[in-house]
């Protein structure tokens, strides 16, 4: 994923912040034991446990396996808060709208992870009683054990998997190396145009506008 000085997350804290209000939903990404054939993408929730650790559970009959087995690596990716920037809205001052430049505003994040498949019973149970913890903080669910319950019968159907974080790739692309006028007027084109997920994206500009102010005083380029 290309990350421009701009684009990057501030901190840790800011990824591991904006992942918390999603619902942590991603695409897993395997890639395929037949190196001319297309990688496996999986989409699933998965749970961040700790500081270094991706927990997720699928179907034993998914397709993933064999390549998930033979993976050394893969890849956890997230996207939120996208919405598309029509060309006029980017048009510099005092030049045509016309001869603006569309593009597209998002919040990502990339997780580069060392798979381990989790199957014996109870190392499965407490791995989805820590995703039903974070899922579903409120409760209201049977107790996941093996052998009892709901749970316990539907245990054998599934595998855990295990993701050891390797590195975090985090990206924001909200026009951050352009003037605050520019991306000034284009949150509030955002807010009056209201749909999808603009309402999201022009918040998620605003942030980042008033955490960095003017690219060009923090020692960057437009």
């Amino acid at each position: 994923m290309l990350i421009h000085p701009w684009d990057a997350a501030l901190e840790p804290a800011e990824w591991r912040k904006w992942l918390e209000s999603t619902d942590r939903f991603g695409l897993l990404v395997v890639n395929n034991t037949d190196q001319a054939a297309a990688p496996l993408v999986v989409p699933s929730h998965f749970t961040v446990a700790g500081d270094d650790e991706l927990l997720l559970h699928l179907a034993r009959p998914n397709p993933v396996w064999p390549h998930l087995e033979a993976a050394a690596e893969v890849r956890v990716a997230v996207v939120g808060d996208y919405v598309y920037i029509p060309a006029y809205w980017r048009a510099k001052d005092g030049s045509p709208e016309e001869e603006g430049v569309p593009t597209s505003y998002y919040a990502a994040v990339q997780f580069v992870c060392r798979p381990s498949i989790v199957d014996d019973p109870e190392d499965k149970a407490a791995l989805l009683a820590a995703q039903l913890s974070d899922l579903q903080p409120e409760g209201r669910h049977a107790e996941v054990a093996p052998g009892a319950g709901p749970y316990g019968r539907m245990l054998p159907g599934i595998r855990g998997v295990r993701l050891a974080v390797l590195r975090v790739e985090a990206k924001f692309k909200y026009d951050d190396a352009k003037p605050v006028e520019h991306r000034e007027r284009v949150i509030r084109r955002l807010e009056e145009r209201g749909h999808g997920l603009d309402a999201a994206a022009a918040a998620q500009q605003r942030r980042r506008l008033g955490a960095i102010g003017e690219w060009r005083s923090r020692g960057g380029e437009r």
